[in-house]
């Protein structure tokens, strides 16, 4: 006898359906430095670029989005694969971080959000001074002050 329905197939495919909708999508990223700024892009394809919001509070920087499914009137579905819902992603960044000059864009499905590092965590050249030019300088305040 020839079962035309698989119990298993179906499984898997209320499985997958209930994940696609329930609880944060992944939001892949990619993250590096570049010079004094860190550059962090997420793929987010198909987002509304108005239900993208980034901010920071303290030291956690929140990525949050929402993708909505269209609406389609008498359709009976198929399939669908597509993942709809919230996305989230949240990052601690160090204090080194200048965070008053962060911004964000959103250009063909990748938000791109630059983290500029503050003037203090950037690297500086120190003076090393040695002890003949110390007593150079002693000695020109001695003249002068003679």
């Amino acid at each position: 006898m020839t079962l035309s329905f698989d119990p298993f197939a179906e499984l898997d495919r209320l499985t997958a359906a209930a994940q696609s909708r329930v609880g944060a999508q992944l939001m892949p990223v990619d993250l590096y430095r570049q010079a004094d700024e860190y550059v962090l892009t997420a793929d987010l394809p198909g987002i509304d670029p108005g239900s993208v919001d980034v901010d920071v509070d303290g030291q956690l920087l929140t990525i949050r989005a929402e993708r909505t499914a269209g609406e389609r009137e008498g359709a009976k579905w198929l399939s669908q694969e597509r993942r709809y819902g919230s996305y989230l992603r949240q990052f601690s960044i160090g204090a080194g971080i200048d965070r008053d000059n962060i911004s964000a864009s959103y250009d063909n499905g990748v938000l791109s959000v630059i983290i500029p590092v503050s003037e203090k965590a950037k690297p500086r050249k120190i003076e090393v001074s040695t002890n003949s030019a110390n007593q150079a300088r002693s000695s020109e305040k001695v003249a002068v002050t003679s």
